[in-house]
């Protein structure tokens, strides 16, 4: 179950969202237990919490301390409608590598949780792991159909909504800059070939004397010009394959995470990526060859002979 609370110490105050959770099935669920960076799940109790690092440093509570739960929630006492408290222990801390997350979560039991909202023993939220993430949606509204058409649900997709908005956009730009990258690469081996072509004329021309065909003339100058671009392109692909992986592996650039949500670029270059990107240059270069290689083809021994 997941509600918004106030979780207050003797020196700030500030608003989180509470989940109340089973620790034995957490540990199936999420990577509660993996992030984990100070305590562990077996230490959860009744009156235990588990909060992100980044809301321990903003509260200044470590390992140990007490912490109090104000609820929305309230019951009724002699002098009216006074909220809900409960106080709680800090048992564990975790980093979820997501300032969202580290700076605005809290785990409690589900029991104490049940209380403190007044739910008694009805859970507000149920969640799902499945197999196939990206079938998440489908086994949603199956789920809602056979269960009741009055529960409503979230997949992960609909809730992480904003940061796969920017992931696309970037992947976008990402996209074109490669492929600016590539077409000046492609645009300096025409120009190379025309050049050579333009150096190698009476050369050319010796060889269609010798009885070369133009289409001998026009492969050679495509192999060569496809030689330059696969030797390019598998440099570039293990230079890049080798610089991702240490950029983040040793996080090498840093970024604000209560600005960018994360600590630092992540650097991931996926085989397929690789693949596309060294196909697709391999192939530009090839179509790069077109032009010098035609020009070369067309030209007349004659007239390249006549002044030498």
């Amino acid at each position: 179950m997941f509600q918004t609370v106030l979780i207050s110490t003797e020196v700030q105050n500030k608003g989180v969202v509470l989940k109340g959770i089973l620790p034995e099935m957490e540990t199936r669920m999420s990577a509660l237990s993996e992030n984990m960076i100070e305590g562990s799940l077996k230490e959860f109790t009744e009156n235990s919490i588990v909060i992100g690092k980044e809301l321990a440093s903003s509260l200044g509570t470590f390992k140990g301390d007490r912490v109090k739960i104000v609820s929305g929630e309230t019951r009724l006492t002699p002098l009216g409608g006074v909220p809900r408290t409960r106080s709680f222990q800090v048992t564990g801390l975790f980093s979820a590598g997501l300032y969202d997350y580290d700076s605005s979560w809290v785990y409690v039991p589900i029991a104490a949780a049940q209380r403190l909202l007044g739910l008694n023993d009805v859970a507000s939220t149920i969640e799902v792991k499945v197999g196939d993430i990206y079938q998440a949606r489908v086994i949603g509204r199956k789920i809602i159909d056979r269960v009741g058409s009055n529960l409503e649900f979230t997949d992960w997709m609909t809730m992480n909504q904003s940061i796969f908005q920017a992931l696309r956009l970037e992947r976008l730009v990402t996209a074109i800059t490669i492929g600016l990258i590539v077409l000046v690469a492609a645009l300096n081996i025409v120009a190379t070939l025309i050049m050579m072509v333009l150096e190698k004329t009476r050369d050319i021309a010796i060889l269609m004397s010798m009885g070369a065909t133009k289409d001998k003339i026009r492969g050679i100058f495509i192999l060569q010009g496809v030689i330059i671009g696969v030797i390019g392109t598998f440099c570039g692909v293990v230079v890049g394959q080798t610089v991702c992986y240490f950029a983040d592996k040793y996080h090498l650039i840093g970024l604000a995470p209560d600005v960018y949500t994360i600590a630092y670029v992540p650097f991931r270059a996926e085989p397929v990526d690789s693949i596309i990107v060294a196909v697709s240059a391999v192939l530009i270069s090839f179509l790069a060859t077109l032009y010098p290689s035609a020009a070369a083809s067309r030209l007349q021994p004659v007239e390249a002979l006549r002044y030498e």
